[in-house]
């Protein structure tokens, strides 16, 4: 391939991959647009110092907690506090550590502030519980056999022709179906569980409903799907489901408070299985711990004990035998991290970091939006001006060099949302001056231009020097840049660590736009034949050695 035709496919590559970003960016794609639905679910995610919100700052007091096992309970409470935040519902929200005993929440969007002041105070509850008494074996059976009887007399009234979704409702508000071992949910749009699908791949008709009850070790199973989607070897399907549960002991969700709480809990740390080398969590309970830990073992060898943090069961592992050291190991298909935070997560039960409230700003939306229409209005009158000072100094090759920023600004907008990354006023700020830092390798690889075409060398090997002699300096101050950003990003707050992502990314995507967007443009437009219009390019004959 011709070095033209390189340049004439580059060239095409960049018109397409510009008119796709263009069209991440734009706030609403006609419906016309072919994929428009896919391009308007890109949004831009605003920071809190432009959407409006509450910035919380917490100090955490470790006066009864040891030096050791200070910096696991400060990121355990982080955990909690981001996981009761995530109950609200927030987009995006930014929960860190900062220092050695601060924990920092940014609440993009919520204004109810002293709800999520009351709701991130709470301390963190701990508990351990034990499964109810089950039913005697023949008792069991009884009920497993009516649950069977009244799913299968409601499949005949769904053949009949009786309206599924109905049904279901009405099975639903039974008082007594729970007890009777009736119908206890109804997923509408559920995806359905991998242990019984492959029964209804094979039994499911006309894409309707069954013509039999289908049993799995959860109960007994009436279905309708409603979507079918994928290949045989990744195929999903959604349904409607009534389904009449069995009275199976290994599957009873009903769960009694045993008096062993998180107050008992010494401490629990990420170890490792001698013989499989798989992560699990080790447990060490204070001696009450212990004994009350031996008698819960003790009475529940064969059955499940759940260990429930903020009401939520996080792991309900098997008993297999009584345990009376006051050690315990939850053992699972743990990856490293899920065992690490796991063990946080029960350490922040089990050491209650009290936190207090140092600091509280409210940032109001009509603020945060006139921040943001600010800045825009900045960044757009500094676009202008540079626009028009590329123009003025470099003439033609200014106008091109115009055009490649533009792209460039595109791009990175196109990143932006498809990241996505929550912009800030400090990363707009990035923003701003890595375009700066984009202009600036554009106005050496012009000057540079400029200098060869004045030695008197042609407009195209003008343009391919221009590149080769000015790419050192480009290379050497943005790598220089790149490692401040990797300092500040680890080492700054959230706010300079912001700034410090955009900036990032946009040096290196100026890099692309100089090298590849710039050079592309001017080995396509600059001919030799142009040369007698040469004040077009800033220079005039006088300037040009013979």
């Amino acid at each position: 391939m011709s070095q033209i035709s390189k340049v004439r496919l580059s060239f095409l590559l960049i018109i397409i991959l510009t008119i796709f970003a263009t069209l991440v960016v734009c706030p609403n794609v006609p419906s016309w647009v072919p994929g428009s639905s896919f391009f308007n679910k890109f949004k831009p995610l605003l920071g809190l110092d432009l959407q409006g919100g509450a910035h919380l700052v917490y100090q955490a007091d470790f006066s009864n907690i040891e030096t050791a096992d200070r910096a696991s309970a400060l990121e355990g409470a982080r955990d909690v506090i981001e996981r009761r935040v995530n109950a609200f519902g927030v987009a995006e929200p930014v929960i860190q550590t900062s220092g050695d005993d601060k924990i920092i929440v940014e609440l993009a969007g919520v204004f109810d502030v002293q709800e999520a002041i009351q709701k991130i105070g709470e301390t963190p509850l701990l508990e351990f519980k034990e499964q109810g008494q089950t039913l005697a074996p023949e008792e069991m059976d009884q009920l497993n056999s009516q649950a069977k009887s009244k799913a299968e007399d409601t499949l005949k009234k769904v053949l009949a022709g009786e309206d599924f979704a109905k049904l279901a409702s009405e099975l639903s508000e039974d008082p007594g179906s729970k007890d009777n071992g009736g119908i206890v949910d109804f997923y509408k749009q559920d995806l359905l569980d991998p242990t019984y699908a492959d029964v209804i791949f094979n039994k499911l008709q006309n894409g309707k409903v069954y013509n039999q009850v289908v049993e799995s070790q959860f109960g007994y199973h009436i279905i309708k799907k409603i979507e079918e989607r994928g290949s045989d070897s990744d195929r999903e399907v959604k349904s409607q489901h009534i389904l009449f549960l069995k009275q199976n002991p290994a599957m009873d969700t009903s769960w009694i408070n045993t008096q062993l709480s998180g107050k008992h809990l010494k401490t629990s740390n990420v170890t490792f299985d001698n013989t499989t080398g798989q992560a699990q969590v080790a447990l060490e309970f204070n001696t009450e711990g212990a004994q009350l830990f031996t008698e819960i073992t003790e009475r529940n060898v064969g059955k499940r004990v759940a260990i429930v943090l903020d009401g939520e069961i996080i792991t309900a592992p098997m008993v297999n035998e009584k345990i009376s050291q006051g050690q315990a190991v939850i053992s699972g298909n743990f990856t490293i991290t899920e065992a690490k935070q796991l063990s946080q997560r029960l350490n922040a039960g089990a050491l209650p970091v009290p936190i207090k409230l140092v600091s509280q700003q409210t940032v109001g939306a009509t603020l945060g939006k006139e921040s943001l229409n600010q800045s825009l209005m900045a960044g757009l009158y500094g676009l202008i001006v540079l626009a028009i000072f590329m123009i003025l100094a470099y003439r033609f090759l200014g106008f091109i060099s115009v055009i490649a920023l533009a792209i460039y600004g595109v791009l990175i907008g196109m990143i932006f949302e498809m990241w996505p990354i929550t912009l800030t006023l400090s990363g707009i700020t990035g923003f701003i001056v890595s375009f700066g830092m984009a202009v600036d390798a554009n106005v050496l690889i012009l000057e540079r231009t400029k200098e060869e075409i004045r030695a008197g060398k042609n407009l195209t090997f003008a343009v391919q020097e221009g590149f080769k002699r000015s790419w050192p300096s480009i290379r050497d101050s943005n790598v220089s840049s790149l490692i401040t950003c990797l300092i500040l990003l680890y080492l700054g707050s959230s706010m300079i660590k912001g700034f410090a992502i955009t900036l990032g990314i946009g040096i290196v995507l100026s890099m692309f736009s100089a090298i590849t967007i710039t050079r592309t443009f001017l080995m396509l437009f600059v001919r030799d034949k142009m040369e007698k219009y040469i004040w077009f390019f800033g220079v005039s004959k006088k300037q040009i050695k013979q």
